[in-house]
């Protein structure tokens, strides 16, 4: 459009808002992929990522807990995010599982089975406000997806045919 403007012999002027933070983040925003995974894709993506998260926590950071339960929050909302409309409900249901899934590379372990099981409860209790945190994102962004949903059928039904 800008081109053409020109081209004419008018001056060319940027779309409103197109400077702005807020069009800048839009733009950056509508090109994110968009994939819908069922119930178990939405289980195994959010496992295998905060696997691979606890790997290179534990490789880059030394294993802290901290930034294993701050990289959860945002797995969890894409989780949430990405899960097909049909199984929304799954993602609640398993983003804690994919935390404890990916805590067992973080988490301290001692010697042999027993000690690895107490290192992986211990972290459990201790950064369980990062579990309860990434679920509650998780359940409120299905919950906000839920209503949209029954919302858009309402609508739906409301209309009249033609």
């Amino acid at each position: 459009m800008q081109i053409m403007e020109t081209l004419a012999g008018q001056p060319a002027r940027p779309a409103p808002g197109a400077g702005s933070p807020v069009a800048r983040i839009v733009r950056a925003l509508r090109g994110m992929p968009n994939p819908r995974l069922t119930g178990l894709g939405s289980g195994l993506f959010c496992a295998a990522v905060m696997t691979l998260l606890g790997f290179l926590d534990g490789l880059l950071f030394g294993a802290s807990l901290t930034v294993y339960g701050v990289l959860f929050v945002p797995v969890s909302l894409l989780t949430a995010l990405w899960v097909r409309r049909g199984d929304l409900l799954t993602a609640p249901v398993v983003v804690p599982i994919a935390f404890a899934v990916g805590l067992v590379p973080v988490a301290e372990s001692g010697d042999g089975l027993g000690g690895r099981l107490m290192g992986l409860v211990t972290a459990l209790a201790t950064e369980a406000g990062w579990l309860y945190g990434g679920t509650l994102v998780a359940g409120s962004a299905v919950i906000v997806r839920r209503i949209r949903l029954v919302r858009r059928r309402a609508a739906a039904r409301n209309r009249p045919s033609a």
